[in-house]
């Protein structure tokens, strides 16, 4: 099956009149070298179905066999005695000789040496062709199989490659922050470095899961926020507006922290002034939509290399099949939307 198409047709083609020529002739030489055959027990039990005849046709001990020709001719027993001959020897292959004697005619194969061969030929390619076929769809198979996996072992890598990132400034800015707060507040420090630790450990347990209800989630992103409000202080004020009825329902996990986080980098952190950032989800015609705002502009065309947009749109497609989406766009003029669209079934 690995070899090209011409040189297949002509191995089957040097394969059938091989098999073929042996199928054909190995049965009659070996019937010679060990002198018995099917054949011959055929002809034997023709044989005494044709002295049987004779008995049945009561022309058994009569000289019937020498009346067989000049049908028209011959008066009324010898014409009997030339159709006795004549059926025994149709029937049979077998009739008596001028001197009695058994003689053997096989007028049912007489003249068809060429079609035999030939179609002996033809069910040697039938069976050929079906075992040939019947491998290279295994082959097939196999081969698909095999792409398929190994597809699949690429898209965990970069799954887990997209679940485990982590903006490390954003780890150096809480540490920061936190070392800044443990003289002047030590109470919010020892918090601090709690929601931190709550990051991180999600981060490493996402590994194992493709989805995680809404809530947990929502906890992740809240330690997040808690920790930028840390730095930003009354520069960012967070809004959420979230229907109880979708916080059981699954999400890609560090998703949406992902997008919260996108937004105070490319939205919040720009501005001197500060801004905000508003969560929303909610079910929508059958679709569970997370939307994230922030206070803000998109400048020029947006960059889907970028880590925050690539994940998503990667993630969403591992894990929907297409038949989720991500949207990002510039609403009423001064925000920035990011909005997640998933099937509520799937």
């Amino acid at each position: 099956m690995r070899l090209p198409s011409k040189k297949i047709i002509m191995v089957f083609i040097l394969g059938v009149c091989l098999t073929g020529l042996l199928s054909y002739y190995g049965p009659k030489t070996t019937a010679k070298l060990a002198n018995t055959s099917l054949i011959e027990y055929e002809k034997h039990e023709d044989l005494k179905k044709a002295i049987k005849k004779e008995q049945q046709l009561n022309v058994a001990g009569t000289d019937y066999y020498l009346n067989t020709d000049n049908l028209q001719q011959q008066d009324s027993v010898k014409t009997n005695y030339a159709a006795a001959a004549l059926s025994i020897k149709k029937g049979t292959g077998w009739y008596r000789n001028k001197n009695g004697e058994w003689q053997y005619e096989d007028q049912r194969t007489k003249g068809r040496f060429w079609w035999e061969i030939i179609f002996t030929f033809i069910l040697v390619a039938l069976w050929l062709l079906l075992y040939m076929v019947w491998h290279f769809v295994e082959k097939n198979r196999n081969d698909q199989l095999d792409r398929l996996t190994l597809e699949k072992t690429v898209k965990e890598l970069e799954v887990k490659t997209i679940k485990s990132h982590i903006n490390p400034h954003f780890i150096f800015n809480s540490l920061n922050s936190i070392r800044a707060l443990v003289d002047e507040n030590p109470e919010r420090a020892r918090r601090a470095i709690t929601e931190l630790s709550n990051i991180l450990r999600s981060s490493m347990q996402v590994e194992k899961m493709e989805t995680v209800p809404l809530h947990k989630e929502l906890d992740i992103v809240k330690d997040y926020l808690a920790l930028e409000q840390m730095r930003f202080e009354e520069r960012l004020k967070v809004e959420l507006q979230i229907d109880e009825d979708t916080l059981e329902q699954p999400v890609p996990p560090m998703m949406l922290q992902t997008l919260v986080e996108n937004a105070i980098k490319h939205g919040i952190s720009k501005s001197i002034n500060g801004g905000f950032v508003k969560i929303c989800s909610d079910f929508i015609n059958d679709n569970h939509e997370l939307v994230v705002q922030n206070s803000g502009q998109l400048n020029g065309e947006i960059n889907e290399d970028g880590f925050g947009i690539k994940s998503t749109q990667d993630r969403l497609r591992f894990l929907y099949q297409g038949k989720a989406r991500f949207e990002i766009k510039n609403v009423n003029g001064n925000m920035v939307e990011s909005k997640i669209i998933m099937p509520v079934n799937y």
